[in-house]
Order: structure tokens, then sequence, then C-alpha cells
């Protein structure tokens, strides 16, 4: 994200180090942020997964692991001492802002 590199913001991308690599991670600071599509991560699943008109039982069961998976990462890395930020793509979209203030608030938080 341009907006947190021009508010001096220094992070690694898809850092495969941390446990669920994460799209965004503070490595020293153990901020790790994640960017998670609507489509993968389930947003408003117990509305859309219905949505899906063929191969419900391929396609319902795989994103419900997705949403299982995330979660399990969370308490990993919140075990670990990790402050963990998830936005949907929509949200970021619409909110960059937004998103960048409660990063860059996060971060200076674990200074």
């Amino acid at each position: 994200m341009k907006e947190l590199w021009s508010r001096g913001l220094r992070y690694r991308k898809n850092v495969r180090s941390v446990f669920g690599k994460p799209d965004i991670a503070f490595i020293g600071k153990k901020v790790a942020v994640f960017c998670d599509s609507e489509f993968w991560h389930g947003y408003n699943w117990e509305e859309r997964k219905y949505d899906f008109k063929s191969h419900q039982e391929f396609w319902i069961p795989k994103i419900e692991r997705n949403m299982e998976r995330d979660k399990e990462v969370t308490e990993k890395l919140i075990s670990e001492g990790w402050t963990v930020l998830r936005f949907w793509g929509r949200y970021i979209k619409n909110n960059l802002q937004e998103c960048a203030d409660i990063i860059e608030k996060a971060v200076k938080n674990n200074e």
C-alpha cells in the first residue's frame, strides 16, 4: 500500500516466515495485516453460501475451511504476541485512509 509507505511505515509483503503468511507484516513491531477477499474468506457467509449454483459440495467446505484457518492463524499469532489486523478487500478499497490510520496506530502502539 503506497499509503503506508508515504506515511513512513516500512513493511514486508507476503511474509512466509510469519505463521499464516500475512499480506503485510511489520516484523519488529509484531503487527500482521491480512487483506481478505470477500469470496475466498466468506464475507457475509450465512447469506452468501447458497449463492453457489453448482459444486456446492466442493465450494462450501472449501470456503468454510478458509474461514476456520483464518481464525486459527489469528489465534496463534495473538498467542505469540502479535497484533493481527484483518480487512475485507472492499473495505480497503472504500476506506483506504481509515485502514492506513488503524495500521499506523497499531504499529506505533507496538513501539
